[in-house]
């Protein structure tokens, strides 16, 4: 049966006793209301991790006051009953008085490479993911982390975050998940209704286009294939684009010419919902 721990204290006791015995530990860290692509982090860290913690948590100091921390999707027993049938050792279940005390002060923020992309459109956004991933790890004392390529600019950022705090974790990135007509999986696709969910799918359609003209066609003008991604999505009534970027992977600066590994992201209002998807071009 799985372990629920509720709080850092019950954690580290468990994991005291993991670290005895030399066993190895995966954290999957979540904020709940898990789908397949959540799956298919924990199933990677059950390959390769003697045991497994996936953290459930929807984490409130990452959202913004005008964004959507009361309304996001939770479902725990949900949660709990898959994480069991994928083999996962331990969920973690905090309450936010257990992962930030009375008069909470200190903060991790990572500068520059949080600044563009979504990072610019939800200032505070990473020093909460930062803040709260820092916690994870240090409450956990994981060997590997595992996160997802979907929040693409999140997998660097908390890479970054690693090297330069010297955290003794290895972060593993994983493909993004999707529906079988493309749509990237998210919690935030149940907001959806029957005609925005249609409607969504030009997000995937969009950066198909633009992957093509990279790959298939030898474009290397960062503007022709951004230009080609936005036509394609301003053909979608319900569509309204908040950012589409095309920029080096491991430092997110802009490029305008493709060339070694890239990634391009974007972000698209669906509705009142807000979608992002991406792919990256080489080796990372």
């Amino acid at each position: 049966m799985i372990i629920v721990a509720h709080t850092p204290a019950e954690v580290r006791e468990i994991v005291d006793a993991w670290k005895v015995q030399n066993l190895s530990i995966g954290l999957v860290p979540t904020m709940g209301f898990l789908h397949e692509g959540h799956a298919s982090l924990i199933k990677k860290a059950r390959e390769e991790n003697d045991r497994v913690i996936v953290s459930d948590f929807v984490n409130p100091i990452q959202f913004g006051p005008s964004e959507d921390f009361e309304a996001y999707p939770r479902d725990f027993e949900a949660d709990k009953a898959l994480c069991e049938e994928l083999g996962a050792d331990m969920i973690f279940n905090p309450e936010a008085p257990d992962m930030y005390a009375e008069n909470f002060s200190t903060y991790v923020n990572v500068d520059e490479i949080t600044d563009v992309l979504c990072g610019a459109k939800r200032p505070g956004h990473f020093k909460g993911v930062c803040t709260v991933v820092s916690k994870l790890f240090n409450i956990s004392g994981a060997d590997r982390a595992y996160f997802g390529q979907k929040d693409a600019q999140q997998l660097a950022v908390i890479r970054r975050m690693v090297r330069d705090l010297n955290f003794p974790i290895e972060i593993v990135g994983c493909p993004i998940i999707r529906e079988d007509d493309g749509l990237a999986k998210s919690s935030r696709n149940t907001y959806l209704n029957e005609a925005e969910r249609k409607a969504a799918l030009v997000l995937n359609r969009s950066l198909q286009k633009g992957m093509e003209l990279i790959l298939d066609d030898g474009i290397d003008d960062a503007k022709t294939v951004k230009d080609a991604i936005r036509m394609e999505i301003e053909q979608e009534g319900l569509a309204m684009i908040d950012y589409i970027e095309i920029v080096e992977w491991d430092s997110l600066a802009n490029v305008n010419k493709i060339d070694g590994p890239v990634l391009c992201a974007i972000a698209v209002y669906i509705g009142k919902t807000r979608l992002i998807d991406n792919f990256i071009v080489g080796e990372v």
